[in-house]
């Protein structure tokens, strides 16, 4: 059975999601304007981009409690770089709309700027055996995680993955790479 995985469509990276997306058998990706489309889904990528701006419009047009409703039916969020900044539940040094889903520290634009932007690679086990691209672009890290939240990857003692229960958050971008091992790995937390 096809599985409905939405790609919140206001702002960023929501393409380059939608085409690794593609790449995964029995996955129809689909990029999600309204909030009355949330409901439908079997999980939800919230992707990079600018996290002020994506928070403003998830208010605006009503997302927040169909996206926090989606994570009390254990449906599976991801969210990329910005992505990340808006599920975590604390942000340095900004007060800015965020959803809070999993407890998270988040300092934003940790890595510099734009031009502080790099690739690396490395192995991250609970996602593959093999060295997985990270994109890392104005990238933000998780400097403190609350009990139960697994740490799947740190870049120079710096948290840049993890994950509990149903939400997983990345500093890097796997969307922009041409491998779709990370949105299989997503892909596979759907419970049917």
């Amino acid at each position: 059975m096809e599985k409905k995985v939405g790609v919140l469509a206001l702002q960023g990276g929501v393409s380059e999601h939608i085409d690794l997306l593609k790449e995964i058998e029995n996955v129809s990706p689909i990029p999600v304007k309204k909030a009355e489309q949330i409901p439908g889904l079997d999980a939800l990528i919230i992707p990079g981009g600018e996290s002020t701006t994506i928070g403003k419009l998830l208010k605006k047009y009503d997302m927040i409690d169909a996206i926090k409703e989606l994570k009390h039916r254990n449906k599976p969020i991801w969210g990329t770089c910005a992505g990340l900044i808006l599920l975590a539940d604390k942000i340095e040094n900004k007060d800015m709309i965020h959803l809070g889903l999993i407890e998270i520290t988040v300092k934003r634009n940790a890595f510099g700027s734009q031009l502080d932007s790099f690739i690396t690679k490395k192995i991250i086990p609970a996602v593959s055996p093999e060295p997985v691209e990270l994109v890392f672009i104005r990238a933000p890290i998780i400097t403190a995680v609350g009990e139960d939240v697994r740490i799947l990857a740190k870049i120079e003692d710096k948290i840049v993955a993890a994950e509990k229960d149903n939400i997983l958050v990345t500093s890097f971008h796997p969307e922009l790479t041409d491998n779709p091992t990370f949105h299989q790995y997503f892909i596979n937390k759907i419970i049917h």
